[in-house]
């Protein structure tokens, strides 16, 4: 049972933003295992009005996971990764990467929003293209390695966020060009251009540009990451099937793999 959101008012400590994060949407809770009770949003994160307007096909799964200990990959999990690349090369010899319904449909929300995909490419879109001119893509950690496999089985984006490098609630919008950005592996912060889709929290710390093509530093999973998001997106015609049944898989995964985890999964119906 869908159960629709109405807008919230949130205190100075976790949502300032300006604009309207979640009304006009529904947020379907699949499971919860942090204790009884049902929610009507995930607990930290959602989409701007605006973004909900200008993309209403979007879709998304997101589960929330406390008690994680991450750290290198278990070898059954690699063996499953590995298997999972040889596949998708198989497939992907049968169509080509950007004629891909869930590919083409990122790239015509990036071009939407002043992206140019050939350069720019979504998360997605990079990981099929490495694994098809590599061979293979290399373990990371437990964590990395759940989302990419379920990314690379389903075609989709699968951003995994350290939630302790997150202040508060992210929301998906349009950057102002004003918010700040650490791109994995460096330093120094820069700005995002105006007009860009980026995910951004209640300091306006971008932990992604550009939607969904680059992650930022400060979200990245690592050996001492115990608390984290998943979120899966996508705007193709079957999206929301696609979608639960990423979800579904990497659910399961985190069940096999981080049995001690609690997790909360929510799955985005789109407008109300």
């Amino acid at each position: 049972m869908a159960h629709g959101l109405e807008p919230v008012d949130f205190g100075p400590d976790e949502n300032p933003s300006k604009h309207r994060t979640h009304s006009c949407v529904t947020w379907r809770p699949l499971d919860n295992s942090f204790g009884a009770g049902v929610f009507t949003q995930a607990r930290r994160f959602g989409y701007d009005q605006e973004i909900l307007e200008a993309f209403p096909s979007v879709r998304a799964g997101v589960i929330e996971a406390s008690g994680l200990a991450n750290g290198s990959t278990p070898a059954e999990l690699v063996a499953e990764y590995e298997v999972e690349q040889q596949s998708a090369l198989e497939r992907l010899q049968a169509t080509p990467i950007s004629d891909l319904p869930s590919i083409s449909a990122w790239r015509r929300a990036f071009t939407k929003f002043g992206a140019k995909p050939t350069h720019h490419r979504s998360a997605v879109e990079s990981l099929l293209r490495r694994l098809t001119k590599q061979g293979a893509i290399p373990s990371i950690n437990t964590l990395v390695d759940v989302g990419n496999l379920v990314s690379i089985r389903y075609r989709l984006p699968v951003a995994v966020v350290d939630l302790s490098g997150i202040a508060g609630f992210i929301t998906v919008r349009v950057s102002d060009g004003t918010e700040s950005f650490t791109d994995l592996g460096s330093e120094g912060s820069v700005n995002p251009e105006p007009g860009e889709v980026v995910f951004v929290d209640r300091e306006k710390v971008a932990s992604s540009r550009r939607w969904c093509w680059r992650q930022s530093q400060q979200s990245a999973t690592t050996a001492s990451t115990t608390e984290a998001m998943f979120v899966i997106e996508g705007h193709h015609a079957d999206a929301a099937s696609d979608i639960a049944a990423a979800i579904a898989d990497l659910a399961r995964l985190l069940g096999k793999y981080q049995p001690q985890a609690h997790t909360a999964t929510y799955f985005l119906d789109g407008a109300a």
